[in-house]
């Protein structure tokens, strides 16, 4: 009897676990524990994104470089091609900056033609200049290649200090066609030149005669009564102021220039004896 219940149990419950059915399967979700196939994805996702950042940074470093590069270039040629026009500059003024020191100062006998000598109170004369006459003689001279005629109406003009005179010069062409002449000039002795003021001249400047034309030439001049407190001139009563005209010609930059080799237009200008004579360009 008792060996008999505990089997009728065992028996019942068997039979009511086929009448529920099966068991069902749990309703939680599967994740599968995190392998080595997902670690080496981010990795080498990290790496790239790195690696392109690294790209990036040096390609915007060598944009900068070469910016700065390009306007240290830019720079370099702006001030070459500044240092370039300065020294043409600097040599294309050179001839006429060295006459216009001559002409302010009276070097190497170039009579002076400074405007500050022609105020008023110094052109006239006095008690003390009346007393001192200087005879200015003039000279003129043609180069053999310009035919023309060149010479001073008169002769000499008689003047004394802060006295303004007047004189003149013919020029005659005496060719065919029309021709340009320029003319230089000094004085002798050098030593009156920088008492020697020119209010207007011809020289220097280009002077175009029609074929068979003749010109008048005018020199208007006054010496500085203040020659009378120089006493290297005591003694100086008589002076020269000579013109030699010789034909232009156009030089690279289209300028008119002396058509004469560079030591006779030197002596003309009474330069011959410096070293640094202006050159004819």
């Amino acid at each position: 009897m008792s060996f008999r219940a505990p089997l009728l149990a065992r028996t019942v419950r068997a039979g009511a676990q086929c009448r529920a059915g099966p068991r069902p399967a749990s309703t939680r979700p599967y994740s599968s524990p995190a392998g080595p196939s997902s670690s080496s994805s981010s990795s080498a996702s990290s790496s790239s994104a790195a690696a392109a950042a690294r790209i990036r940074a040096a390609q915007e470093a060598q944009k900068r470089m070469y910016a700065l590069r390009s306007q240290r270039n830019r720079s370099v040629m702006m001030y070459t091609i500044g240092a370039l026009a300065l020294a043409s500059g600097i040599t294309y003024a050179a001839v006429p900056a060295y006459r216009a020191f001559c002409a302010a100062t009276g070097y190497a006998g170039t009579p002076m033609t400074d405007p500050a000598r022609f105020v008023p109170d110094r052109l006239y004369a006095t008690d003390d200049s009346k007393g001192r006459p200087i005879t200015v003689r003039f000279e003129a001279t043609s180069s053999d290649t310009l035919p023309w005629s060149f010479e001073p109406v008169q002769r000499t003009v008689t003047v004394v200090p802060g006295q303004t005179a007047l004189a003149f010069y013919t020029a005659t062409n005496h060719s065919d066609q029309d021709l340009i002449g320029i003319a230089t000039y000094n004085m002798t002795p050098e030593k009156i030149a920088p008492y020697f003021a020119k209010v207007e001249c011809f020289c220097f400047e280009e002077q175009k005669i029609r074929a068979g034309e003749e010109v008048d030439l005018p020199v208007f001049f006054f010496i500085d009564r203040d020659m009378l407190d120089d006493p290297g001139l005591d003694n100086i009563d008589d002076v020269v102021l000579s013109y030699t005209f010789f034909r232009a010609r156009r030089n690279d930059m289209g300028h008119a220039v002396f058509d004469a080799p560079e030591d006779v237009v030197q002596k003309a200008s009474g330069f011959d004896g410096y070293e640094h004579a202006p050159k004819n360009a």
